[in-house]
Order: structure tokens, then C-alpha cells, then sequence
């Protein structure tokens, strides 16, 4: 733009002067050039600083004196009626107006053209604006260089960069304008090496870019991660004098935050003699997305300082990085500084914040912030089904989304991906088909990530068949079409169908080699999916994330730790070291093998760790008795700003009641409370039997009692720990009490109820449940149950009867069984079934070392010498 001006400032005489004669519409430029047609406006945003003064001079000296722009009265009726069709929509008729023009052998002025091409181009009306071109052409006006710069520009904004470039390549000659259109076509459009070779072309015709040429090209640098390229630009930024513009900064910064580069970012921000908001927001995403978000939020705290007011670009950024490192605090403090800033109501921002909350784990704060939002938009009911879905609740997902249609609100393909990826994890075969009927109601079945979903669910709910039938009806398949179907024949154990399919694939990506890999691996095959690994290196395939994610998986399987040390060297030359899941699962394999040491010293090395680093360490450590030292890290990572989730209380409770330690138990019972985990079911079952096993049968009771939702687990505990405290009665009333809500027990309830009656001696009713068991639930008893019966007739001193109830047992008794006849001889002195229970255990374990104690107890309980 600053070269156009300079050129009209040069010789005024080349430009008609549209200002004074029937100028109707802001569209239409103040100065036109009579060759090129290209057009400028006195208050255009883009104006150099200087142009004012200068016009100034011209408009009272040499304008009106000497009256060298000559002015011409534009068709303005036909232009203003043909842009307000363009603005409406009505590109049809807007076109026919034109079409009548022609024949009446009435030539358009160049801007009737640009009004439709840009109303083409506003609306993606491909169609209709090669009409325009086709007319452009009859009209002999295709060899216009400004004409030909608009149509490269419509093209590309139409999804067409094919058709951009034939325009290019036929235009007689090129300005920067026309370089920049085809440039950015390609940057636009993903094709980032291809902008970068233009721009490298541009150069060697000696066309200098302007500011706009340097911010798309350092934009395609920043997607492609063209760092060199980059740094090149940089230079050339500089010596044209305009790196102290702020665009261009900010651009700079951009790009080198996606290059990895977050010093060479900083650096540039440091330099900026001026920083807008737009500014800080760049900088601030470059830490976010390099893994430093407590840097993130220390420029945040510097920009309030500096009196730059922070915007919803702002805030989403910083929220999503809280989000990704599941930093709540952090998180809570944001929200609190949207609310005094008035940027609750902003929809962008809600939505951000409910991911936040729920990517925390606090799905109660994600509904409140969701329900307070006075505007919603599909985007924030899919950001509240996802955070049911990532924090396994399945089935309140699927009821929001039957509210979100009630509500009048159209699901769009997002929606239906993060649904069918719910239904994937539950198992939700009927939910899934509902679904798919819904998406084929929607008209949505025919985008491919839908397919690849509907695909996915099908295979993860044993339903191979429709995973099939969905992928051989899918109009159009990607890669991930094919990695979704071997995925699916993988899980289901078909695995040959799966290698048929992954080697009939004509493209092989990393994630079609993880997809065959994890399908030996969870087949139980891990050594062959090591094997392919090794393959995979051989065909020059790099291993991405996911590769190492199920490798190392698969090492741990098998305890494979060799091969585990080898994939974690592997991970440091590819530079994945730092990536917070593969750093999880290098520690949870380190774990499983035992090398808690090398677990320690990876999760200690992490520069970013999530929730599920944190828990998976507590684990490891919890695991192997070592709970102090879990308790410790627990407190550590609160120290941190780290939020424990349900699955971090249910590790750490769990080893207070393997370890008896109450009142850690109670210190986490008041953690769990003030970090609103309390209705989670699981929490609230481990607490249950944390209190139960520590012998504080009143706290269980009331936990158990204050829970809103129970499932079958819940109640087990709870009968369980009555058992353990010799409250028999107590154990059979909660039975009654879980069968009167409509819960079916299983086999552990049975297991429960009938150890209870074993301690108190309640023999009628333990022989009765045990024969009701399956006629009334369907629940066959299993060779715990038959040890449990025995264990009661033989603690009542029916010995004979227990003796006879193993014999009549219809699968063959193991040592428990046995075991538990001889100890009930021993305790009542009966010498005769004792030795017989005991040459039992002898044919099953004869190195039974406590067989022998219990037999030689028998024999000194009446006196005798065994």
C-alpha cells in the first residue's frame, strides 16, 4: 500500500479522481489507476502515517492549480445496486444484472467485477464465480492485473488453490499484490513449503514484499516449522527497517513459539519499542504451547502491571493451558479475573472455561459455569458432553445431548465424534446405534471423522460387522479410515484380518503401524509387537507418541525391562522425552517391572507434569508398600498447585486401609470434601473401606449413607466391613436393604454376606443364601463360595457336614478348601477328618508349610503326638 501511494504522489496524472462525481459507496476508491485499475482510499486502515500531510499539499497546491487528475463519473447506480445483492447473498441475481449489462453491449467498469468476485468469495460460492471469470474472459478484461490479483484471491478463499494458480501462471505480468494473493492461497490452505518456494521465487524476479508478503510467509513458516526459513525472513525483515512494526512482531513471535524457538520468541517481544494486547497474547501462546504455562502465567501477571488490558484471547489461551496441565488453582484465579474484567458473558470465554474445569476433573464447577451461560452455542454443549466423556461418565453425556436437542440446539459433527467416542467407552452398543441414526438424520454420515468415529465405536463394541459395513459404504477414506479398521479387527482379537487389511493399505502412516502394533500387544503378543517396531524403523517410518505410548505398554505386559530401557533411549534421540503421556507411561512401565528407582528418576525429570504423572508415582509407590512416601508425594504435588483427581484419593486411600492409617484417611476425607470429589461413587466407596478396614465401622455408615449414587461395588464394601466387625445381622439387613433399591448382587456380595454369617455363626442363614443364590439371582457359586460354607458348618463344629459338603462339591475342592476343613479340625480337636483334610492338601501342595503347623496343632489339641 505504501508503494502504491508513493507511485501516486509520483505522478498524480495516472489515476482518476473518483472523490467529487456521484461517489455512493464506500467500496468504490477515492483514486483508481487508469492502467492497472488498482485502487486507493484517503481513510484506508492500511495508509501509511505520512499520506495525510502529503494530500494536504497536493489537494491545495498542485491539484486544483495545475489539475492534473482528471476525473471520471463511475456507473456508481450499477456498482451500488450490484453490492448490495453481493451483501444479501443474492450472487444469482446479481450475476443476471450483469449478464443484462453485456448484452446490451454496455462495458462494466473493473470494480463491478471485484464487488461479485469478493461477494464470490465472502459466500464460497465457487460455482458462481467462474461465471464471473468466464465473463471476465468474454469481456477481454482477464489480462487486468487487478482483476487477475482478485481472482487469485476469491479462488483461494473458495477452497480452490488449483484454479488460483492457473490464474497466476496465465496473468501477462505480476505485482506484489499478486504475489501475495498466490502465496497466501497455499500458506492458507496447509500447503506451507509451497508458499515459502513462491516466496523464494518472488525474490528472484526482484519484487520486493511488503508487510503483508513478510506476515503470511513467516505464518506458513510458523505452520510448517520451517525454522531456517524463518530465520532468513527475519533478516530480510530487518533489512527493509520494519521489524519495529507491530505486526510484524507479533507474527515473529508467533512464529518462532511454533518453531520450538521460545528464546528467539522472547528476544522479539523484549525488542518491541510498541506491544499490543495482541502482542502479549502471542507470547503468552508460545509458552502455553511449548509445556511452560507457569511462564504463560507470569507474562499474564507482567501485561496487568504494564496496564495492558487482557482480552478473551487471553483468557482462552491461559485457560487452555490450566487445562492442559490441570492446574485448577491457577484455573480458579483466571475465572475470578474474567469476572471483575466483564468477560463472564463472553461465550468464547464460558467455553473455555468449562474445558477447563472439566479437563480438571471438577465436573460440578464445568455444570455450574455451563448453567450460569446466558448464551450457548453448540460449541459450549459439546465442551460439557466431552467433559462427562474424559472424565468417564458415559451415560450423563448422553443425557445432556438428549437436553441439548430438546433445546432446539443441532448437534454438528464435533458433537457427534466426542458422543461416539463416549458410546466407544461404555460400551454403549444401543446409544451408538441411536446415534447413528441421528447422524444419518443430520446429514453428517458422509464427513469422514464421523465415519472413522462411527467406524471406531462399532469395533470397540465387539460389532465388527458394522465397523465393516460402515467403512465399505464411507464415501471417502483417509488413512485414519483404514487405522480405525485395523484398530477395530485388533481389539476384537482378529488379528489376522487386521495384518490382511494393514498390508493391503496403499499409504502407511505411523499411526497405520501403531494400530497393527497395538493390535498384537493387546492380544497378549508382545513380543511380535516389538518385532514390528523394529520393522517399522527399518521401512524408515518415524514413531510418533502414540508408537511409544503402546510399546511401552507392551513392555510392561510382558516385563519386558530390557527392551523397555532400549524404547526409553529410542524416546530421547526423537525428542519425545518431554511429552507429558509418553513420560507417564516410561514411569508406569518402569513400575510394572519393578525399577522404581528408574520410575523415580523419569517422573523427576519431566519438565511438565499432569494429574496423571503425579498419581501414577503415588501408585508406584503406594503398590509396594511404601506408603509414606506416597502420602509425601501427595503432598508435594499439592505444594505444586497440582489437583489430585478421584483416581489420585482412591490410590491414596486404598493404601490407609492397607496400612491401617487412620488418620490419614480422615486428613484425605477432608481433601476429598473441599475438592468437590465427594460425589464421585468411587471416592466415595474407597472411603467407605478405608473407615471399614481401619475399624471405624460409624464413619463407613455414614459415608455410605451420605453417598448420592451407589453402584454394586458400594455395597460390597460396606457388607464386607460389616463382616470384618463380626456384625453378621448388620451384613444381612444391608443385603435386604441393596435388594429393596434394585441392585442385584453378584458373586463378591455373596462372598461377603456368607463370610459374615461364617464369623457370627448364623449357619441357617448362610446355608440359605447359598442355595438361593443362583435361583433367585443367576449367581453360581464359585469355588470361594464353597470354601465359605465350609469355613461356616466347620466354625459351628459341623465337621462332618462340612466334610460331606465337599464331597458332594461338583467341581474338585482346592487347597483353600481343604485348608480351611483342617483349621476348623484343629480348632475343635477332631484328629480323624483333620488328617484326612491334611493328606487332601498333601496331594494338591505337598510343601504346604501350614498344613503341617494346623495338623501337628490337631494332634496336641487332644493330647496326641502327630
Amino acid at each position: 500500500m505504501e508503494q502504491l501511494w508513493q507511485e501516486f504522489f509520483s505522478d498524480p496524472s495516472q489515476w482518476w479522481d473518483n472523490r467529487f462525481i456521484n461517489k455512493k459507496s464506500s467500496n468504490y476508491p477515492d483514486f483508481e489507476h487508469k492502467s492497472t485499475h488498482e485502487g486507493l482510499w484517503i481513510d484506508g486502515w492500511l495508509n501509511p502515517p505520512w499520506i495525510e500531510g502529503k494530500m494536504a499539499i497536493i489537494t491545495s497546491g498542485q491539484l486544483q492549480s495545475d489539475a492534473r487528475i482528471r476525473s471520471r463519473a463511475p456507473d456508481s447506480f450499477c456498482n451500488d445496486n450490484l453490492s448490495k445483492l453481493c451483501q444479501e447473498g443474492r450472487l444469482k441475481e446479481a450475476l443476471h444484472v450483469l449478464e443484462l449489462m453485456l448484452k446490451q453491449n454496455t462495458q462494466a467498469p473493473i470494480n463491478t467485477y471485484v464487488v461479485l468476485l469478493k461477494g464470490c468469495a465472502k459466500r464460497k460460492a465457487l460455482a458462481e464465480a467462474k461465471q464471473v471469470h468466464t465473463l471476465i474472459i468474454q469481456s477481454g478484461l482477464d489480462s487486468d492485473i487487478f482483476l487477475g490479483n482478485t481472482l487469485v484471491d476469491m479462488y483461494a478463499k473458495c477452497g480452490s488453490v488449483l484454479n488460483a494458480r492457473k490464474v497466476f501462471n496465465t496473468m501477462p505480468q505480476h505485482n506484489v499484490f499478486s504475489w501475495t494473493a498466490i502465496i497466501s492461497a497455499y500458506a492458507d490452505h496447509g500447503q506451507g513449503e509451497e508458499a515459502i518456494n513462491l516466496f523464494q521465487q518472488m525474490q528472484q524476479t526482484g519484487i520486493a514484499p511488503d508487510k503483508v508478503t513478510f506476515v503470511v510467509v513467516l505464518k506458513a513458516c510458523a505452520r510448517t516449522a520451517a525454522l531456517e526459513q524463518g530465520k532468513q525472513l527475519h533478516s530480510d525483515i530487518i533489512k527493509c527497517g520494519i521489524e519495529s512494526d507491530v505486526v510484524i512482531g507479533n507474527t515473529l513471535i508467533n512464529m518462532y513459539a511454533k518453531c520450538d524457538c521460545i528464546k528467539h520468541a522472547r528476544q522479539v517481544f523484549n525488542k518491541m519499542s510498541e506491544r499490543n494486547v495482541v502482542s502479549w497474547n502471542a507470547m503468552i501462546a508460545g509458552y502455553a504451547q511449548n509445556g511452560l504455562g507457569k511462564e504463560g502465567l507470569g507474562l499474564y501477571e507482567q501485561m496487568k502491571q504494564a496496564g495492558v488490558q487482557p482480552n478473551n484471547v487471553t483468557y482462552g489461551i491461559l485457560l487452555k493451558s490450566c487445562a492442559s496441565s490441570a492446574a485448577l488453582n491457577h484455573g480458579k484465579q483466571l475465572h475470578s479475573d474474567i469476572i471483575r474484567s466483564g468477560f463472564e458473558p463472553d461465550v468464547v470465554v464460558g467455553n473455555t472455561l468449562v474445558d477447563m474445569y472439566a479437563k480438571c476433573g471438577c465436573l460440578e464447577d464445568a455444570r455450574q459455569v455451563f448453567n450460569k451461560m446466558i448464551e450457548k452455542d453448540v460449541v459450549s454443549w459439546s465442551a460439557m458432553i466431552a467433559g462427562y466423556v474424559q472424565n468417564g461418565l458415559g451415560k450423563e453425556a448422553l443425557a445432556l445431548y438428549e437436553q441439548m436437542k430438546n433445546e432446539g440446539v443441532q448437534p454438528n459433527s464435533v458433537t457427534y465424534v466426542i458422543l461416539l467416542t463416549s458410546c466407544a467407552s461404555i460400551a454403549g452398543l444401543e446409544q451408538g446405534k441411536q446415534l447413528h441414526s441421528d447422524i444419518i438424520r443430520s446429514c453428517c454420515e458422509s464427513d469422514v471423522i464421523v465415519g472413522n468415529a462411527l467406524v471406531d465405536m462399532y469395533a470397540k463394541c465387539g460389532c465388527i460387522e458394522h465397523a465393516r459395513k460402515v467403512f465399505n459404504e464411507m464415501i471417502e477414506r483417509d488413512v485414519v479410515s483404514w487405522n480405525s479398521m485395523i484398530a477395530g479387527y485388533a481389539k476384537c482379537g482378529c488379528i489376522d484380518d487386521a495384518l490382511e487389511l494393514f498390508n493391503n493399505m496403499n499409504e502407511r502412516n505411523v499411526v497405520s503401524w501403531s494400530a497393527i502394533i497395538a493390535g498384537y500387544a493387546q492380544n497378549g503378543l508382545g513380543e511380535e509387537a516389538l518385532a514390528l517396531y523394529d520393522q517399522m524403523k527399518q521401512e524408515g517410518v518415524l514413531p510418533n507418541n502414540v508408537t511409544y505410548v503402546i510399546l511401552l505398554n507392551a513392555c510392561a505386559s510382558i516385563a519386558a525391562v530390557k527392551r523397555g530401557k532400549q524404547l526409553h533411549t529410542d524416546i530421547i534421540r526423537s525428542g519425545f522425552q518431554q511429552d507429558v503421556t509418553v513420560g507417564n507411561t516410561l514411569v508406569d512401565m518402569y513400575v510394572k517391572c519393578g525399577c522404581i528407582e528408574h520410575a523415580h528418576e523419569v517422573f523427576n525429570n519431566m519438565n511438565e507434569r499432569d494429574v496423571v504423572s503425579w498419581s501414577t508415582m503415588i501408585a508406584a509407590y503406594a503398590q509396594n508398600g511404601l506408603g509414606k512416601e506416597a502420602m509425601s508425594l501427595y503432598e508435594q504435588m499439592r505444594q505444586e498447585g497440582v489437583q489430585p483427581n478421584s483416581v489420585t484419593y482412591v490410590i491414596l486411600l486404598k493404601t490407609c486401609a492397607s496400612n491401617l492409617a487412620l488418620e490419614w484417611g480422615r486428613q484425605l476425607h477432608l481433601d476429598v470434601i473441599r475438592s468437590g470429589c465427594k460425589s464421585d461413587v468411587s471416592v466415595g466407596t474407597t472411603l467407605v473401606d478405608m473407615y471399614a478396614k481401619c475399624g471405624c465401622i460409624e464413619h463407613a455408615c455414614r459415608v455410605f449413607n451420605n453417598m448420592h449414587e451407589r453402584d454394586v461395588l458400594s455395597w460390597n464394601v460396606m457388607i464386607s466391613g460389616h463382616a470384618q466387625q463380626g456384625l453378621g445381622r448388620e451384613a444381612l439387613t444391608l443385603l435386604e436393604g441393596m435388594q429393596s433399591e434394585g441392585m442385584i448382587p453378584n458373586a463378591i456380595t455373596y462372598v461377603s454376606v456368607l463370610s459374615a454369617c461364617s464369623h457370627c455363626g448364623l449357619v441357617d442363614e448362610g446355608r440359605h443364601l447359598f442355595d438361593s443364590m443362583f435361583e433367585d439371582y443367576g449367581v453360581i457359586p464359585t469355588m470361594d463360595h464353597y470354601a465359605c460354607i465350609v469355613d461356616l458348618l466347620g466354625r459351628a463344629g459341623c465337621l462332618a457336614d462340612a466334610e460331606d459338603f465337599i464331597n458332594r462339591m461338583p467341581m474338585q475342592p482346592n487347597v483353600v478348601v481343604w485348608r480351611t476343613l483342617l483349621g476348623a479340625a484343629q480348632h475343635h480337636g477332631h484328629v480323624e477328618i483333620g488328617r484326612h483334610a491334611f493328606d487332601c492338601v498333601m496331594k494338591v501342595e505337598p510343601e504346604n508349610d501350614a498344613a503341617y503347623v494346623l495338623l501337628s496343632n490337631t494332634y496336641a489339641a487332644v493330647g496326641q503326638d502327630g
